[in-house]
């Protein structure tokens, strides 16, 4: 590939590398993660319980691993960490091939898969410091690195389902390990020369991770993050035995929501240089709060698909602006801010399935959607509650973009 033989030089060109490594990064992942509980359940014969287990124990060690790398990051900013944790998970997948063993699963996720986890928040953190030829517009290069992430996730899950029909889990693993190696390459050909600290915006200085700022804000995205892996869940159940839809019209909603996610975190780059990220976060959660309200007052499949459109602007707004408010809080550590707003995605799609599951046994699933988005609305209120702490710490001015020269 062009990228190994010759160093990357530009931001151009940085960030078309980084756009590359992203793009694959999201097709592997996407590609492999909605099988790998299949491949538990079907190829090694695992109970519900020890699926339950391992997914647990792989998430909260990419949680931790997450963390240190996005420290290691701050301390000697460079492509190293996602090297690393990029190695690691092709390592793992490709280790499962041979793994029957459960303990030695378990070990392999906790030390290879979790930690693979990482790569994520790192290639977003490497974004705050390469891509700085859009730093003026609301998100910097944020909303094209995450445009590119959604467009991967539109197509891994097709690839997925073409390679488990056609070699099987085998040819699944080796792929999705040829795909983290693949990222690898992409990240050794960016150049080695110490990214660029860009000029903080939100905020002058690091606050301390105890800030009510700092605090509320991980809340909220937390918060939001529960409702939309929680919303993920109930709805299929919802359409297909309360609205008595098909699997189909389930697919199309998530492939419309998809596809809206690409447009909206483009457009993000058209925002006018006045606005600030945060009013665009309020309306992006507001969008979700619109979203679920909808979803439980319509029963029409025509309807509800085009409802989806508006989930799929609200990830991408909050998505790609969330990403760079925190880096603006944090402004001296964007590997750790990147990493505590990936870290939010991850505890949701934890709390989701019980949360979910629960209410939805009890109450039923279209209250579980509107509990989904009563959360929604709990995270837009935190949020604002943040947004105004920081205009009172930075004296009024919050996400205002700095003049052009």
């Amino acid at each position: 590939m062009w990228m190994g033989a010759t160093t990357a030089s530009g931001p151009r060109r940085r960030l078309i590398t980084l756009l590359i490594a992203i793009m694959m990064l999201g097709i592997t992942e996407s590609m492999i993660g909605p099988y790998l509980v299949l491949f538990g359940a079907e190829r090694l014969q695992l109970s519900v319980l020890e699926i339950g287990i391992f997914v647990s124990l792989t998430a909260a060690s990419g949680m931790a691993a997450s963390v240190w790398l996005g420290r290691r990051y701050d301390r000697r900013p460079g492509r190293w960490p996602a090297v690393l944790a990029a190695s690691l998970a092709g390592t793992g997948y490709l280790l499962l091939l041979a793994t029957t063993s459960y303990p030695l699963l378990l070990l392999i996720g906790v030390v290879l898969l979790g930690p693979g986890s990482a790569v994520f928040p790192q290639l977003f953190a490497l974004g705050k410091g390469h891509a700085n030829g859009t730093a003026a517009r609301p998100g910097g290069g944020t909303p094209i690195l995450r445009s590119a992430w959604s467009l991967a996730w539109a197509i891994g899950p097709l690839a997925g389902g073409a390679l488990v029909a056609g070699p099987g889990y085998s040819g699944l693993l080796i792929v999705t390990g040829c795909g983290f190696c693949l990222v690898v390459v992409a990240m050794i050909g960016l150049d080695a020369d110490k990214p660029q600290a860009s000029q903080p915006v939100e905020a002058a200085s690091d606050r301390p991770l105890s800030s009510r700022t700092v605090a509320l804000s991980i809340v909220s995205f937390a918060l939001f993050h529960i409702a939309m892996f929680s919303g993920a869940v109930a709805l299929p159940l919802y359409v297909t035995q309360e609205l008595h839809g098909s699997a189909g019209a389930v697919g199309l909603m998530f492939s419309v929501c998809a596809g809206a996610e690409i447009p909206a975190a483009l457009a993000l780059l058209l925002l006018p240089r006045h606005w600030s990220r945060g009013r665009a976060i309020l309306i992006g959660m507001g969008l979700m709060i619109m979203y679920f309200a909808l979803v439980a007052a319509f029963t029409g499949i025509v309807a509800l698909v085009l409802i989806h459109i508006a989930r799929g602007v609200a990830i991408a707004v909050v998505g790609a602006l969330g990403i760079s408010h925190m880096q603006d809080l944090l402004p001296a550590t964007p590997g750790r801010a990147t990493a505590l707003f990936a870290n939010t995605a991850t505890a949701g799609s934890l709390v989701s399935g019980i949360a979910a599951g629960g209410i939805s046994h009890v109450l039923g699933y279209r209250a579980a959607l509107l509990v989904c988005g009563v959360l929604s609305g709990a995270a837009w209120l935190l949020f604002l509650l943040a947004r105004r702490r920081a205009l009172v710490e930075t004296g009024g001015i919050v996400a205002a973009p700095a003049p052009p020269r």
